[in-house]
């Protein structure tokens, strides 16, 4: 899970409008494939390390940062599938996706299915991956922080300090951002002064 993880984690920044997803195939102790989140959100990490899998993924065990969706958005085939269909046999997740096409869907299908599945595993290493990601799902915002040069987020926040922020940053969410980024000064003082800044 480690290596997934710092798979998802060299991601972070370029999948936009997804969330950046590791996943290591294991088989006799040995990895056999492993893939993360494409840049542009597609494809997701799943569908590519299942196919370079081949014929080794069947009893295998799948290690994913992020519970494998259990329908697409875009009617493509989910990542649940693509993980029953190769007959992997084992399935560990380390954190669990709150969005409308997972919510624990996932999970139940590779269950339902027979796959042995666990929750949890290095939770809170994977926990940076998604912060963004779960803070738009509760808050309908992307998360917005400091930084020095963008590195690792969505886009740069650029508005007028004396703008409504949560309807820009709102905006921001329903296009799918995040997490985005802001340099010290004005902008981001307004931005603490109403809430709307991580620290």
């Amino acid at each position: 899970m480690g290596r997934a993880i710092a798979l998802a984690r060299d991601r972070m920044g370029q999948t936009w409008p997804n969330p950046a997803v590791g996943c290591v195939i294991v088989r006799d102790g040995e990895i056999v494939s492993e893939a993360a989140t494409a840049p542009g959100g597609r494809p997701h990490a799943e569908e590519q390390a299942v196919p370079a899998a081949g014929d080794r993924a069947r009893g295998a065990t799948a290690y994913v940062t992020m519970e494998p969706c259990g329908a697409r958005s875009s009617g493509r085939t989910s990542c649940s599938h693509f993980l029953m269909d190769a007959g992997i046999g084992r399935v560990v997740v380390a954190a669990v996706d709150p969005s409308p096409f997972a919510s624990g869907r996932g999970v139940d299908r590779l269950t339902k299915a027979g796959l042995q599945v666990e929750t949890g595993l290095l939770s809170a290493e994977a926990a940076v991956l998604y912060e963004g990601y779960l803070h738009r799902v509760e808050t309908g915002r992307p998360m917005v922080r400091i930084s020095a040069d963008g590195t690792g987020f969505d886009a740069r926040f650029a508005a007028s300090a004396k703008a409504d922020l949560t309807t820009e940053l709102k905006r921001l969410g329903e296009a799918g951002y995040t997490r985005v980024w802001v340099s010290p000064g004005e902008l981001a003082d307004a931005l603490a002064e109403q809430g709307l800044l991580t620290l």
